[in-house]
């Protein structure tokens, strides 16, 4: 029995499940949307809310340590400089994982893992939050004028 045992094994070594989720978070930090299987995308959470809420810490010290694990430069970057910023507000589940069919092939159920808050997400969002708070102009009766319609021609 497999009590008090943690984590999931994936069907690899020690050292290939490690390099797998270190790839993995690396892809996810970078495009913020990934597919994988459901027991990949469990697993690969843990390690991405890690990540998240050291690039929310931001100092020295956390900067190292999510660069152990990161393997890109540029995304360690991204990471503390874009991504953490949109959870200051949010104290975890920064991930998502939707299932969302089997695999052709081994049959394996197969889910989007994604962060909650995208970047794009929250700048429109935020644009829609603006237009809701301005007033709407009223009209004035010169720019209410009816609309001229064609007429058909009649052979």
């Amino acid at each position: 029995m497999r009590h008090l045992k943690a984590g999931r094994r994936l069907g690899r070594t020690a050292s290939h499940r490690k390099a797998t989720l270190r790839n993995m978070v690396t892809s996810l930090l970078e495009h913020e949307r990934i597919e994988t299987t459901d027991a990949k995308a469990k697993e690969l959470k843990r390690l991405a809310d890690k990540m998240i809420t050291l690039g929310k810490r931001g100092d020295l010290h956390a900067r190292r340590q999510a660069m152990q694990i990161i393997r890109s430069e540029t995304v360690g970057k991204k990471l503390f400089d874009e991504v953490a910023p949109r959870f200051k507000d949010r104290s975890g589940g920064y991930t998502r994982i939707l299932k969302i069919r089997r695999r052709l092939g081994d049959n394996a159920p197969v889910s989007i893992i994604e962060l909650v808050v995208q970047g794009k997400q929250k700048a429109t969002q935020e644009k829609k939050k603006e237009k809701e708070k301005k007033p709407a102009k009223e009209k004035t009766k010169k720019e209410k004028q009816p609309v001229m319609r064609r007429e058909k021609k009649i052979k």
